[in-house]
């Protein structure tokens, strides 16, 4: 049955005046298209020495999906890797490998392997062996390197879909070693790896793009995936913080940093990208973001770009992927599962960039400020409520805040409260802002400088649909 009749016949079997009331107030409205999204790119944006591919194996059902991706590098110069992980304490199988095998190789590593479909968590032995297999099946891929790494994987791995099922490994292992995994570096290829990605995603998310550093110019390229069980809040390896959330992303470039800088510069770009987008609140098992830098575009005489030796360089990579990794990551919110707004949650005013992140995102991961989003209903008390309910180092004066609706065209933002003090709001222009697919809540706490943004979206019936039958 489809999503509108489902809910019709919900309104009516509640009783007249609640189905009048519904009925009266609130409009079903199908998610927007995504396709606008998703277009072609140059060639020559991605970065050199990548070659690329995406098939079907066999792990989706429906023949033709795409549901494997292989992502080498062919660069002459050793590969730095870095990642950042999910610290879900049912930890899924490829994030415990490729955990392993960056240890191992000191922060190196020169392919990724990924399947959708099925998330091998939750999968006992089986689940570690198989995805030890894509990794050793993946590295035969790769043209030998320095005796030194002899004997060192040099393959990472991600897998995404339904927990507590396994692998149908054999499937996945003949379509690593299938000669018709045709590896490119063109957009075709890059396109095919993208889509294999893909669960609920209604569209392939990559991007490219090139950048200066030192007057040289490099590229960087990135596919990520999402659009359910999204609240991001990944650290690296040794990060000992709580974690939680569910989505698969790569980064690659062909710049020369060295792997401790690399790791640094994307713990710093998580923070401000992935770790600040929701869109539903939910945690997952195999949460990991993947960044490998081949050095393919660098003079060969040049030394890896590093923290201690030239700052300003590392500064720039580092603002750049923070940059890239924010462009990726607002386009899973924007393909939240059945969402029809893409929200920046502002937050300024505060004493440190942690208190004005929290408060951002307890915001964001509200029900009761995402249904009125849905709704169009400029209900700011829910957002007050939402931000008095986090523990800061300095404790919320009411009398400081301030609630702003900003529209995403540039017109007049609409104040709702004024350190403290309620507006007389205009319903008609709060309607207008809020019945627009992007807008901005902006929140002043006034206790400090310090600022952060989050990105979320609206919970509309479509989310409860898409999530009441995942798993068929």
């Amino acid at each position: 049955m489809p999503v509108m009749q489902h809910y019709r016949a919900a309104l009516a079997l509640s009783s007249s005046d609640d189905a009048g009331r519904f009925a009266s107030t609130i409009t079903i409205k199908p998610a927007p298209s995504k396709s606008h999204l998703h277009a072609s790119i140059p060639d020559s944006s991605f970065p050199k020495n990548f070659v690329v591919a995406g098939s079907h194996c066999g792990v989706k059902k429906n023949a033709g999906v795409n549901d494997l991706a292989v992502i080498l590098s062919t660069s002459s110069r050793p590969a730095a890797a870095a990642a950042c992980f999910t610290r879900n304490a049912f930890k899924a199988a490829p994030v415990l490998v490729s955990q392993e095998v960056l240890e191992k190789g000191a922060g190196r590593a020169r392919a990724l392997v990924v399947n959708s479909g099925c998330a091998n968590a939750v999968t006992g032995k089986q689940g570690m062996e198989d995805a030890w297999a894509m990794v050793k099946a993946t590295d035969a891929l790769l043209e030998p390197s320095s005796p030194s790494s002899s004997g060192t994987h040099e393959t990472l791995v991600m897998s995404t879909g339904v927990i507590g099922q396994n692998l149908p490994i054999s499937k996945i292992i003949a379509g690593i070693e299938s000669k018709a995994l045709t590896l490119d570096s063109n957009f075709s290829a890059w396109e095919s790896a993208a889509k294999a990605f893909m669960t609920t995603d209604t569209f392939p998310k990559l991007r490219a793009r090139t950048f200066t550093i030192n007057g040289q110019t490099f590229r960087m390229a990135g596919i990520d995936k999402g659009a359910g069980m999204i609240h991001p809040d990944m650290g690296p390896p040794a990060s000992a913080k709580q974690l939680h959330a569910t989505l698969l992303a790569c980064i690659l470039t062909d710049a020369a940093i060295s792997p401790r800088s690399l790791q640094s510069a994307l713990t710093y770009a998580v923070d401000r990208s992935f770790n600040s987008i929701s869109v539903d609140g939910e945690m997952s098992t195999n949460d990991t973001i993947i960044v490998l830098a081949n050095g393919a575009a660098a003079d060969q005489s040049a030394k890896e770009i590093d923290e201690e030796h030239d700052r300003k360089a590392y500064e720039t990579f580092r603002e750049e992927l923070t940059s890239f990794a924010t462009d990726l990551a607002q386009l899973v919110v924007r393909d939240g599962e059945g969402a029809t707004k893409f929200v920046t949650v502002n937050v300024q005013g505060a004493s440190s960039f942690s208190d004005a992140h929290r408060v951002a995102s307890k915001i964001s991961t509200s029900a009761l400020v995402k249904t009125a989003l849905y709704g169009e209903d400029a209900n700011w008390g829910r957002v007050l409520a939402a931000s008095g309910s986090v523990q800061l180092s300095i404790p919320l004066d009411p009398t400081r805040v301030s609630v702003t609706f900003v529209p995403a065209d540039g017109s007049t933002p609409l104040p709702v409260l004024v350190e403290g003090e309620p507006e007389q709001v205009d319903e008609v222009r709060a309607k207008e802002i809020l019945s627009e697919e992007d807008f901005e809540i902006k929140v002043e706490l006034g206790l400090g400088k310090e600022s952060a943004k989050y990105w979320t979206c609206d919970f509309s019936y479509e989310y409860v649909s898409i999530n009441g039958d995942y798993r068929s």
